[in-house]
């Protein structure tokens, strides 16, 4: 089901509307698997309640024994839990629904971080009436400071959603929003860091370019850039705003933006991020 648009932006707190204690099985120990499994231990979740399973088998065991977490098959992960969290590449997905289908218990919930996997697809190769919750998170989850975007599935209820969000909060911050805007999503907060970290890459380079040793430069982009978030977030002014308060008539940033806007920067992100989204959409049919 897809809910109405004044619906789908709210955040709610908690992590399962009052329910006892859930297993999660995280059926992939990628880097992203990885990141939500320490993500829920830091937040205080009990490992024995924790699940892994990795087609690395060295990898998965050193997770397992550095949290103290079980490690399964897939099968048997799926078998076990209240929550799967399927956290493997799109094209990995269908081959690892078919493994644990018969495997999945009545009234479980399975939570996708696939991205291009939408929850139809995965409807259709699970048990009938299955809740899916489909998620776009982003890598600043590594450091607890992710963006994740959830969307419920035909079959899922608000406690389903809950459940999916509190899994997600460990991390960083959780938004609600209609399937139909997941590509987009994608394209902005899902490959969004890609962006920030190709910008911070030219201007590192030009302030080398500039004679500076390139630890020198590096410290002064990334501290102007966490500064400047810090100060989107904080402020609660419109980018603009903040824009215009450093850019003195005739100064030195009024130059820079010129030349900006001469090169077509701003259309040429607005172009890039389309793309993404279209790449998104392609993923998403097979097509890609």
């Amino acid at each position: 089901m897809e809910r109405p648009e004044e619906e789908v932006g709210e955040n709610i707190s908690g992590s399962g509307g009052g329910v006892g204690p859930k297993t999660v099985a995280i059926l992939g120990a990628g880097v992203m698997g990885s990141t939500l499994l320490s993500g829920l231990i830091r937040s205080g979740r009990d490992p024995a309640e924790l699940i892994i399973t990795g087609r690395n088998a060295e990898r998965a065991e050193q997770l397992a024994e550095r949290y103290g977490v079980r490690l399964m098959s897939n099968a048997e992960a799926a078998q076990a839990a209240d929550t799967l969290v399927l956290v493997v590449k799109p094209q990995d997905m269908e081959g690892l629904v078919a493994e644990v289908r018969s495997h999945v218990p009545k009234g479980a919930l399975v939570v996708s971080l696939a991205a291009g996997i939408t929850t139809a697809f995965l409807e259709e190769r699970l048990p009938v009436g299955t809740a899916v919750v489909r998620v776009m998170p982003n890598t600043p989850a590594l450091v607890d400071e992710g963006m994740a975007a959830v969307s419920p599935g035909a079959h899922c209820d608000e406690v389903h959603l809950i459940e999916a969000e509190g899994l997600l909060r460990s991390c960083g911050k959780v938004l609600r929003v209609a399937e139909k805007h997941l590509d987009a999503v994608t394209a902005i907060s899902g490959s969004g860091p890609a962006y920030i970290f190709y910008v911070v890459e030219a201007m590192i380079e030009a302030g080398v370019l500039l004679g500076m040793p390139r630890t020198t430069s590096t410290e002064l982009v990334v501290q102007t850039l966490y500064g400047a978030a810090t100060m989107l977030k904080e402020t609660g002014l419109h980018p603009t705003v903040l824009r215009e308060q450093v850019s003195s008539p005739g100064g030195t940033t009024m130059a820079a933006l010129r030349q900006l806007d001469d090169h077509k920067v701003r259309a040429a992100f607005v172009t890039a991020i389309e793309a993404a989204a279209e790449r998104s959409k392609q993923l998403a049919s097979g097509s890609g």
